[in-house]
């Protein structure tokens, strides 16, 4: 079981995409983290630059992500 994640906002973050930059979660977390941080969602649509968002820990939770490669030239 991974253990839970404390991730801190940045200017201008909103929720999903702090925890896609940081965690590489999709939509279908949101709830889940809002369940574990009460009184997220009165920070508004933009998160306060130095908020802390807790990502509870699940065994099933995947925290890595893959980025596709780009190549600019063959």
């Amino acid at each position: 079981m991974a253990a839970a994640k404390r991730l801190v906002a940045q200017q201008g973050d909103m929720l999903d995409l702090l925890i896609w930059r940081e965690a590489g979660l999709g939509p279908s977390e949101l709830t889940r983290v809002l369940n574990a941080n009460p009184g997220l969602v009165d920070s508004g649509a933009v998160l306060p630059l130095g908020t802390v968002v807790i990502i509870p820990a699940t065994a099933d939770a995947v925290t890595t992500r893959v980025r596709p490669l780009i190549q600019l030239w063959d």
